[in-house]
């Protein structure tokens, strides 16, 4: 498995920082992000391109657009400017996320959305990494929906998917699509009381044995189909960004899927 870090599990941590602690766990692969925290409003795509070529590592995305499926507005603009600084961070790619408010969007809304972030994307060399986000407010709950609109947007050559693991189980999604998934998001709910249509990215935790979320299963799952992607850790929750030791947590978190799957 290529394990890989998303920076919200250890948002204390400088850039710097973040990109020495992926090394210590073995891993190569990170994703930054421009809310917690914001290294795209606070640190310049250069600074961030030479770190990561210092520390060896490689940006697959950076996280996140939003709404991007509401073309309007400053969103265009936000848009390219977002895709210009992951260009010039070296960045794979840029995650994209839909309306999470409880709007309807239409489907041609969300396919108009996607043809005019194509060339953007295209032009800097850049995926769209599509994450349709599974809570029941969200304009865009699945995966198979998410495909059905990159496909009447013509952009197969341009996007995938994300599979995150919280918003699989929250959707109620039962496909899953290896070849057209470019990263995978992993994070686990070991609250017992909370109900699925609860859930909320505050109860998202690292992996471990109380895991509600079937994450070995969908791993086993994705890989068994052919999947050979990046499963990259996301957890939300404020327990684990207080951790003394995020870097030995997410170890055992790795150990934990390990033997899970």
């Amino acid at each position: 498995m290529r394990f890989a870090i998303n920076h919200i599990t250890a948002p204390k941590l400088s850039l710097e920082e973040f990109f020495d602690a992926a090394k210590s766990l073995g891993l190569t692969e990170v994703e930054i992000r421009n809310d917690l925290p914001d290294i795209v409003g606070t640190v310049s795509p250069e600074a961030v391109k030479q770190a990561a070529a210092k520390a060896g590592v490689k940006i697959i995305s950076i996280n996140a657009l939003y709404p991007f499926n509401v073309w309007s507005g400053d969103l265009p603009d936000r848009a390219a400017a977002l895709a210009d600084y992951a260009a010039a961070s070296g960045a794979e790619a840029l995650v994209m996320c839909p309306l999470n408010d409880g709007r309807k969007i239409s489907f041609d809304d969300l396919v108009t959305a996607l043809k005019a972030m194509k060339p953007i994307l295209d032009e800097r060399g850049l995926t769209g990494l599509v994450e349709p986000l599974g809570f029941p407010i969200s304009s865009l709950r699945t995966k198979k929906e998410a495909l059905r609109a990159i496909e009447a947007a013509g952009g197969g050559s341009t996007y995938k998917l994300v599979h995150d693991t919280f918003h699989h189980h929250l959707a109620g999604e039962t496909e899953f699509f290896p070849q057209q998934t470019g990263l995978v998001h992993i994070s686990g709910v070991v609250d017992p009381a909370v109900a699925v249509d609860d859930m909320l990215d505050a109860h998202r935790v690292l992996v471990d044995d109380a895991d509600r979320l079937e994450n070995a299963g969908q791993i086993k799952a994705l890989n068994d189909a052919g999947y050979t992607g990046p499963y990259s850790f996301e957890p939300f929750a404020a327990e684990v960004h207080a951790l003394e030791d995020p870097v030995a947590a997410v170890r055992d978190s790795i150990a934990h899927i390990g033997k899970s799957i």
